[in-house]
């Protein structure tokens, strides 16, 4: 593991922010916060719960928008750029995949979980696995340096 990339205090500070909106959302409305399906109703125009779905969403865009306000490199990361396309092919394939698995890693991961789902539980463990069978034949391809990654 590179020790550079290693940030606990920033890992845990952020999970704290997403369980308290994922509960606070719970408590509020009484909804899960599965990104796919907040943004499934949403392009679907489902009448009910729009306006906050809408306000979800353009929340996820702004973000990152003010967080290169406050010149995110100081903040222990850094936004990588990449290709627009690979961009694009990437989020087709996610968006396929959260309709094929009925939930995204946040629906099922985060909200699942923590209900017990064994839905989710073995969604999730899906998600993790194919995500690490990815890395190692990428890495083994080639196509991913050992070293910086």
């Amino acid at each position: 593991m590179n020790i550079i990339n290693f940030t606990p205090i920033e890992s845990f500070t952020g999970g704290v922010f997403i369980g308290l909106a994922v509960a606070i959302l719970f408590l509020l409305r009484g909804n899960f916060a599965g990104i796919s399906g907040i943004y499934y109703n949403l392009i679907t125009f489902k009448k009910s719960g729009f306006l906050w779905r809408l306000f979800f969403i353009i929340g996820l865009i702004i973000g990152p928008i003010i967080l290169k306000l406050f010149n995110y490199q100081d903040l222990g990361f850094e936004i990588p750029h990449t290709n627009i396309l690979l961009i694009i092919i990437g989020g087709l394939l996610v968006g396929y995949g959260t309709q094929l698995g009925s939930g995204c890693t946040s629906g099922h991961g985060i909200c699942g979980i923590g209900r017990l789902s064994v839905r989710s539980i073995t969604a999730t463990f899906t998600f993790i696995l194919t995500g690490i069978i990815t890395v190692l034949l990428l890495r083994f391809l080639g196509f991913i340096n050992l070293w910086k990654i």
